[in-house]
């Protein structure tokens, strides 16, 4: 056994290099829109069956269809208003609302009892495009067009079967129809489309047919139709309400009569005239006498406001003075100026030092006394003038209230005898007011019924239609493309939503977010390709580039130690680390290449080898390294196989054994370790195995692996705190993904090393 000594562990860095150029690790490169044009380009057949389909399905439904002819015929409806004889007619108000009135005269148009008039006139009973009689032609166009509708009634069938002996829905027979005259109604209203050209007054009467002579004819026919019964409709009207209204024109003189013989016998009864005259003069006391109450009240308000600030005051308070009443009267202005004047006097003399007992200053202060007291007098003069004015204001107030009074009483008195009068007068007036409407409607209506007035005119007749509008085969045919395009590009866009496998490089570095080591191309063929034998320029760059990346990222120890394994059996695992291990001993280095996937082993028959001693008979002690190691075609390239299946391989990748066995190894002659390790998702050996490498190369199989699965296998990897995780992309298949691959390495990228040549 070789020498043993610690090993060093080596780390991977997370980012890798690469001789070939590869998507960046981060996420942040925006997605340009033509790299969604990658799944349309991947399912390519599928997308292009599917727009063959509907083109073809399309295309014949439009060519299939029989042609259809439309032609107009435009009418001017005018509200009835318009043509109205005279100006003092009563309005009807039903014709105020001319949006109303003109949605009505849409359905009249479009109306079952128009359209009997219709059928009738143009007698479609014995038309040969209504009642069957018409000879059905026979070239295969038609027939193609019968079978189609064969079809399409046959599954409107199953949806759902109307009963032969009711109508069809929306629609309601009427009495005098019988079934045939209903049924021949319903297709011809099935033509039938009114549209009126807002904001104008002209409605277009559209009729579609197969036949264009009969879509002329229906137009023009419905039109003249419209226009006659309008005619006769508002004549039978005016006829009707002129009836009506001479009936009660006699009814109204009638009444007007009896209305002015009660009033001449009341005014002889009631003298009605004196009591008029009478009632204007008493109203105008009335008004008179209301008129100076109100005055009256308002200046009672007046006092009563000016005697309530003065009946609580002190004329003997020089505070009283503070009121506008008291301050400003004449009385009092003078009374306080004399007192002013006294008091500075005394002022005077007390300041030239005059004593109290002078003769003078006790003058002057009886004099003070003395005007003190007119002044308190003056001030309370002011309070009784306001008292006296007060009560004056208020009698006065109670004598216009009194007045006002007796001449309510007099109205009221006046009120009562006239009342009968006036009811009788307005009964008479109101009489014959309604006789003289009456009069007016009655002159105007015959007019209307002798003129033959009609607010309906023809604008354009319909024409021969010079080509059928539908089917419309370059709209249809575009339709189809559009439709069929959609389909197609939903059914990639689907198909690619729906497959969560990783396909592109980009997914692992945005996804798994793990470095990228390198792509590996697939190989057409259940030949197991190796570097040794003739294999694909691209196949065998492709490890290169992966050797080069494992020997810049790996550090510079004497000896590394990667296990490969992958997530899930047939990704590529054992292939990826025979030709990498092949890869590195090529390059000039000493690998010493191990299966540990104890369970399934597969290298040896990858590489061609016998399997009689391997690592189960190592770890077990039955034999020892030397023995075991085998030498290969390559000189720098040794294997140990698998050996005999054991009971617990677990347990053997976990003992002290393979410990030991991976010290020795590591301190060996060998630059490079590869351990080939079984599935992560599968067992648990994977996870045993990476806790004692540098680092785990993990196989991802392009367009195989589901990303979920992915995503798990590397959670338990991490779990069991590996060093450094680096993902390979094995079996990729450039043209399939061609788009994207020449987005990011340019499109002579599989060309420039060619297709054909040998490693």
């Amino acid at each position: 056994m070789f020498d043993t000594q610690e090993m060093r562990a080596p780390s991977l860095p997370s980012e890798t290099a690469s001789a070939v150029p590869l998507p960046p690790v981060n996420s942040g490169q925006p997605i340009h829109v033509l790299d969604r044009l990658t799944a349309v380009f991947k399912h390519r057949r599928v997308a292009g069956t599917a727009f063959v389909l509907v083109v073809t399905a399309m295309m014949l439904q439009s060519y299939s269809t029989i042609p259809q002819y439309m032609t107009s015929a435009r009418i001017e409806i005018l509200n009835p208003r318009s043509v109205q004889i005279s100006s003092t007619a009563s309005q009807d108000q039903y014709f105020e609302d001319p949006e109303m009135y003109n949605a009505t005269q849409v359905q009249i148009l479009k109306s079952r009892d128009l359209a009997r008039d219709v059928v009738r006139r143009l007698d479609l009973q014995n038309h040969p495009e209504f009642n069957g009689s018409k000879p059905r032609p026979r070239d295969p166009v038609s027939l193609i067009r019968e079978a189609r509708a064969g079809v399409s009634a046959w599954v409107r069938g199953l949806v759902a079967r109307p009963s032969p002996s009711e109508p069809p829905p929306g629609t309601t027979r009427l009495k005098d129809e019988t079934a045939a005259e209903s049924a021949l109604i319903g297709a011809f209203l099935a033509g039938v489309e009114v549209n009126q050209q807002r904001p104008t007054s002209l409605f277009v009467i559209t009729y579609r047919h197969t036949n264009p002579d009969f879509a002329v004819l229906a137009a023009n026919t419905l039109a003249e139709e419209y226009i006659r019964k309008n005619v006769e409709v508002r004549l039978a009207d005016t006829t009707k309400r002129l009836e009506f209204i001479k009936t009660e024109i006699e009814n109204a003189q009638r009444r007007v009569k009896q209305a002015e013989d009660a009033m001449t016998q009341y005014r002889e009864e009631h003298n009605a005239l004196s009591l008029q005259d009478k009632t204007n003069l008493v109203n105008d006391s009335l008004n008179s006498a209301q008129t100076a109450l109100t005055r009256a009240e308002a200046e009672r308000k007046q006092k009563e406001l000016v005697y309530n600030q003065l009946s609580g005051l002190d004329p003997a308070s020089d505070s009283a003075d503070g009121i506008p009443a008291i301050a400003n009267s004449r009385g009092v202005i003078e009374a306080k100026g004399a007192l002013r004047a006294l008091e500075n006097q005394r002022g005077e003399m007390l300041a030239r030092g005059m004593g109290e007992n002078h003769p003078q200053l006790s003058k002057v202060m009886q004099d003070i006394a003395t005007q003190r007291a007119v002044l308190i007098a003056e001030r309370k003069k002011v309070i009784d003038a306001a008292r006296s004015e007060y009560e004056l204001a208020r009698q006065t107030e109670a004598s216009f209230a009194n007045a006002l009074a007796r001449a309510k009483n007099e109205s009221m008195d006046l009120s009562r005898k006239s009342g009968d009068y006036n009811i009788l007068a307005d009964k008479a007036r109101t009489e014959r007011e309604t006789l003289n409407s009456l009069l007016q409607e009655r002159n105007r209506l015959e007019v209307i019924a002798n003129s033959r007035a009609n607010n309906a005119r023809f604008v354009d007749r319909a024409e021969r239609p010079g080509a059928p509008f539908a089917p419309n085969s370059k709209k249809d045919l575009l339709t189809a493309i559009l439709a069929g395009l959609t389909i197609a590009l939903c059914l990639a866009f689907g198909i690619e939503y729906l497959d969560d496998s990783i396909k592109t490089p980009e997914d692992i570095t945005r996804r798994l977010k793990l470095p990228l080591l390198g792509l590996v191309p697939a190989i057409k063929g259940d030949h197991v390709p190796i570097l040794t034998e003739a294999v694909p320029h691209d196949f065998g760059e492709a490890f290169r580039s992966l050797r080069t990346s494992l020997v810049f990222t790996s550090g510079g120890e004497a000896t590394r130690v990667i296990a490969v394994t992958s997530s899930q059996p047939l990704e590529g695992k054992t292939t990826t680390a025979a030709n990498l291990a092949f890869a590195l001993a090529l390059g000039g280095s000493r690998v010493l290449l191990i299966d540990a996937d104890m369970r399934r082993p597969g290298l040896h028959k990858t590489i061609g080898m016998q399997n009689a001693i391997g690592l189960s008979h190592i770890l077990t002690g039955q034999t020892r390294v030397r023995e075991a190691i085998q030498r290969t075609a390559e000189p720098n390239l040794f294997v140990i196989t698998a050996g005999r299946t054991p009971p617990n391989p677990s347990e053997l990748l976990a003992s002290d054994r393979m410990a030991q066995l991976m010290t020795a190894l590591a301190q060996g002659p060998f630059e490079w370790i590869i351990i080939d390790t079984p599935p992560v998702l599968a067992v648990t050996d994977a996870v045993v195995v990476a806790q004692k490498v540098a680092g785990v190369v993990f196989v991802v199989g392009s367009e195989m692996t589901r990303r979920v699965h992915a995503e798990r296998a590397l959670d338990t990897l991490q779990a069991g705190k590996v060093r450094s995780i680096g993902v390979v992309l094995n079996r990729v298949d450039f043209n399939r993904n061609k788009y994207y691959y020449s987005r990011y390495y340019g499109y002579q990228y599989k060309s420039y090393y060619g297709q054909s040549t040998v490693a």
